[in-house]
């Protein structure tokens, strides 16, 4: 009994480690998560409401004609329910990573959606255009991206005035952004609180840009 203890208290070390190490990493590279592991990343976390696909999707308060950017959405875990709902609107699906973009755009196609466009390119990289959407998402994404600053400024360039950028994160991810970081992060490029749904430890944290931005 006492060597499985030592066993499993070894293990949990182990992993504390390796995700500080790549928190700590994460702030001078990009550092997503491994396409390899897309298969976890599908699934809902069975451990908080806050990270449900369905959860989130009814804080964005959706109608049929928006247009949806979905930043960092790995295989589609929302970008595929998010497009079923938006009978006469778009999700522009952004990723870094090909093999994530590829995994998205096979349950795309499965499922018989075409209002759905792919982009591969990182947020703070200029090529998400000017007032153009509606709502924005970054689910568990923010602490992957290494200029945090430069990506909320252009994320906040991209929303037509009165949208939303619609922020998850929770604590079991190694990239875990506070409330008070993104608050002050995204404070500083003109965004406003909306609405906040959840504690500190699992949230969605809705900010707008103001209307008369």
């Amino acid at each position: 009994m006492n060597a499985l203890m030592y066993i499993g208290f070894g293990l949990i070390g182990l992993s504390l480690s390796i995700a500080l190490i790549w928190r700590l990493a994460s702030r001078r590279y990009s550092l997503p998560c491994p396409t390899w592991l897309r298969w976890l990343v599908e699934l809902d976390n069975p451990f908080t409401d806050s990270n449900r696909a369905g959860a989130i999707i009814q804080q964005l308060d959706l109608q049929l004609d928006m247009k949806v950017l979905d930043l960092g959405c790995g295989p589609g875990r929302l970008t595929i329910p998010i497009a079923r709902l938006l009978k006469h609107g778009e999700v522009v699906a952004v990723d870094i990573q090909p093999g994530m973009l590829q995994r998205a755009q096979q349950k795309a196609q499965a499922a018989g959606l075409n209002n759905i466009r792919f982009l591969q390119t990182g947020a703070g990289e200029g090529k998400l255009g000017r007032n153009e959407y509606d709502r924005a998402l970054l689910v568990t994404v923010l602490g992957e991206i290494p200029d945090r600053a430069a990506a909320l400024k252009e994320i906040f360039e991209a929303l037509k005035p009165g949208g939303i950028l619609s922020v998850t994160e929770i604590i079991f991810d190694p990239h875990f952004q506070r409330r008070n970081t993104i608050l002050r992060l995204a404070g500083a490029v003109g965004f406003q609180e909306h609405k906040f749904v959840g504690n500190r430890l699992a949230f969605t944290l809705s900010l707008e840009k103001p209307r008369g931005a």
